[in-house]
């Protein structure tokens, strides 16, 4: 029952409602006599101190109201006046000298506000609890009051009281103080790894109650925007980057910690960092012994996120310090030192499920505060997941979807974001619970039959960010499937401006390179920015082009094994994918001979090469750069330790050849023009060849793809991949007037695999070559692929 559209079910309500109206007339009166400042009307509202345990508001609303009228003078002993606030902004934000805080909640009957001091916290208690009034607080479904007092050191939450009853997708508990999703900062422990009380994984949580005492220099920042034909993506695991001690960094595993090493970065010809997730998530969440390693399985990857709006707190150096205002500069420093450096800063976001998993997982905020709307549910309250991970958020609902756009606008205009990588993205071109025509468009549509879930041609969410004024301008990149079966590469709702992860790319790269028959022609596809999949109404840059990331084989590892190797997860090995399009060159792991040692190294280089001579954006993961190993495994997700960690002594090692050959390799693509080009190559700029000028063979049995491209840099470039098992001779095609020089030859050793200008030997090397170059011709060893330069003739 509904108890504020029901009066007469509270006794004596009548005589309450009087006596609040002369309480609010003799308030009235007071700021007539100058004792109320600036003209606000303040409320009538309950304040009181408890356990958090308490399951204080829900059930005593009449009780506590009646007290508080008959003794108006408990006001006076809080911290804080209260008033009747604002709707809008959601959240908590500063304004007029304290601080408006609103929520929403549809099917709450009672909400309190809850601060919390930073050592209350952690000590399980609360500050102070506001009852708030569903007549002076409360605008349609939105919760507000404004406050004015002390709030240092403060944080706060929320206690929703209404029915519990998950058969109807209610989750209420008014005993359970949830955390706002608006919440700028999600403060519960502040070192990685550490236990909250009494040894608890999941200690209670409460968000940052604002402050305009900590304002961020961001020394005349602006974005960068670089084209993204122009791009260059590392995708960066923030903790994984620097955690390693060979790091050196002062603050290591930290957003500082990466700022330490942005200069490896700009080194690397890297203009784009992709972070994986770093909203706030709990590092625990999995936390159990693995007897495997002898340690424990933490949730490293972080793609389980508690709150949208909040910083990874414990990634910063700061942790908890000024209830994370300073958690919050240190990403905003990192966004700014890496601007300076021309490098823009992508987030990997994950609105496609949450940290409170199914019906079995913690209530944490989402589910609390109106389960039914956040959540894609059955009729029976079930959860659908698309996610895999226990529930899939309700995107496509028009609560949902403007969250969403919030919380990304804070991002980009707070904190200077550039752009989002959309984890399942597909999740969210599905139909929301309860989807209708009504409930979507406002009025009914003929034949509008969707169910949950079905998949939508335009989806209001992906609508809205595509249009909105602010986020159709930075790079938004869609993970276009979901574990539901919804497969769209090629395929996602775009407008024009939205880019994928080309998994089809990474696939038939993997396979053509490592020696597959039939697939000439769709390599061929690949190297041209996929125009099979993004020609129409898009361009190559809307293909984001990747060969391995963080989920899956490393570059090493994938010419270093044919099968995955997960035991250290403490699954048996059945967690992972099992096809993964890897050769090991002949044997498995790592304690090999040198023949499949140095095949193995080629095989790295030719794939780096195609990597940045495609069009499209390449993308590579952190650690690829100098060969990572993960011993194998493929689903590293529960790992902190040096599994997931970038090895800086390794990166140093001489014998990393493989870093060298990858810095030469992205700088030769900035040069060039044509390697990033704004629309799909034609005949007018690219020749394709086989084993002769002009003449490709796209047989199902062909192992050779070859092509030259005109650049207004270069003048010319003659690529070339042979991956049989066969030598081969190569008749270049003719130019009147100049002749090839080798740049790249993945079959040699360093330095020789690129005859930079610094190499001492290097007309030596090319002279090696005169004989065939003389004759137009290249002898290409098996699994290796070259770059030629075309140059003028010398005629002395």
């Amino acid at each position: 029952m509904d108890l504020v559209h029901n009066p007469s079910f509270l006794p004596g309500f009548s005589s309450i409602l009087e006596t609040k109206w002369k309480m609010v007339m003799n308030l009235q009166q007071h700021q007539k006599e100058g004792k109320k400042m600036n003209g606000r009307v303040k409320r009538s509202l309950c304040v009181s101190s408890s356990s958090v345990s308490n399951g204080g508001g829900g059930g005593r609303g009449a009780e506590m109201v009646v007290e508080t009228v008959e003794k108006p003078n408990k006001l006076l002993s809080s911290n804080f006046e209260v008033f009747s606030g604002s709707p809008m902004p959601y959240g908590a934000t500063v304004k007029n000298g304290g601080v408006n805080f609103a929520v929403f909640s549809g099917g709450a009957v009672s909400v309190t506000l809850c601060l919390i001091s930073l050592s209350d916290l952690q000590e399980n208690k609360v500050t102070e609890e506001i009852l708030l009034d569903p007549l002076a607080n409360k605008t349609g479904d939105v919760w507000h009051a404004f406050l004015v007092g002390d709030f240092k050191d403060m944080l706060y939450g929320y206690k929703f009281d209404g029915k519990f009853s998950p058969d109807e997708g209610h989750y209420y508990n008014s005993s359970r103080i949830v955390v706002d999703p608006y919440a700028k900062a999600v403060i519960s422990r502040g070192e990685y790894g550490a236990f909250g009380p009494d040894g608890n994984c999941w200690p209670q949580m409460a968000g940052m109650v604002p402050s305009s005492d900590f304002e961020f220099d961001w020394e005349g920042d602006l974005p960068l925007r670089h084209h993204q034909k122009d791009l260059i993506i590392y995708e960066m695991h923030v903790r994984g980057f620097t955690r390693h001690e060979s790091s050196m960094t002062s603050s290591p595993g930290t957003y500082l910690g990466v700022v330490e090493k942005l200069d490896h970065l700009k080194e690397l010809g890297i203009n784009c960092i992709e972070l994986m997730p770093c909203q706030e998530y709990n590092e625990l969440e999995y936390f159990s012994y693995n007897s495997v390693l002898g340690n424990y399985k933490m949730n490293f990857w972080g793609y389980s996120t508690v709150n949208y709006f909040s910083p990874m707190i414990r990634y910063s150096s700061a942790g908890i310090r000024n209830c994370g205002h300073d958690a919050i500069n240190e990403v905003k420093f990192l966004v700014r030192e890496a601007h300076k450096r021309g490098i823009e800063v992508i987030m990997d976001v994950v609105f496609n499920h949450t940290a409170e998993g199914n019906e079995n997982g913690p209530v944490l905020s989402f589910r609390g505060i109106d389960n039914n709307v956040y959540y894609m549910l059955a009729p029976k309250g079930e959860f659908y997941n698309y996610s895999g991970c226990g529930n899939t958020f309700n995107c496509n609902h028009p609560v949902a979807r403007q969250f969403i756009l919030d919380c990304l606008r804070y991002w980009v205009t707070e904190v200077h974001i550039d752009g989002f990588r959309f984890d399942l993205a597909s999740i969210m071109t599905r139909s929301s619970s309860l989807w209708d025509a009504v409930n979507v468009f406002g009025n009914p549509i003929e034949g509008d039959l969707l169910t949950t879930g079905t998949p939508l041609d335009s989806p209001p969410l992906i609508d809205m960010l595509s249009n909105d004024p602010i986020l159709r301008g930075v790079k938004l990149i869609a993970e276009a499937w979901d574990t539901g079966g919804l497969y769209q590469v090629g395929k996602f709702p775009h407008w024009g401006i939205w880019s994928e992860w080309n998994g089809k790319y990474r696939d038939i790269v993997r396979q053509f390179i490592k020696g597959t028959d039939g697939l000439s022609g769709a390599f061929a596809e690949c190297l041209c920015g996929s125009p099979n999949l993004y020609q129409e109404g898009r361009k190559p840059w809307n293909s984001i082009n990747f060969i391995c990331a963080h989920d899956g084989f490393t570059l090493g590892d994938l010419v270093t094994y044919n099968e995955k190797h997960n035991l250290a997860n403490g699954e048996d090995n059945h967690d992972g994918e099992n096809h993964n399009n890897s050769w090991n060159c002949g044997q498995e792991g790592e304690f090999v001979g040198f023949p499949v040692k140095k095949l193995r190294k080629r095989q790295m280089r030719n794939f780096f090469l195609c990597l940045m001579v495609s069009q499209g954006v390449p993308m590579f993961y952190m650690g690829d750069e100098y060969g990572h190993t993960k011993g194998g495994n493929n689903n590293t997700y529960c790992h902190d330790n040096y599994i997931n960690y970038f090895r800086w002594d390794k990166k140093e090692e001489t014998s990393s050849d493989f870093y060298r050959f990858c810095c030469l390799i992205t700088k030769f693509r900035h040069e060039c023009e044509s390697l990033g080009l704004n629309d799909f190559p034609t005949s007018e700029r690219l020749q394709w060849h086989g084993h002769a000028p002009c003449e490709p063979n796209w047989s199902e049995t062909s192992r050779f793809v070859a092509f030259s491209l005109v650049d207004s840099v270069k003048g010319e470039i003659y690529v070339a991949f042979n991956t049989s098992h066969l030598p081969v001779m190569v008749t270049l095609p003719e130019r009147q007037g100049y002749r090839w020089t080798p740049l790249v030859d993945t079959s040699k050793a360093a330095p020789f695999d690129f005859l930079s200008d610094d190499v001492s030997e290097k007309d030596l090397a090319i002279k090696q070559y005169a004989q065939f170059l003389d004759g137009n011709l290249y002898p290409m060893l098996s699994y290796s692929s070259i770059i030629l330069l075309l140059s003028p003739e010398d005629h002395a």
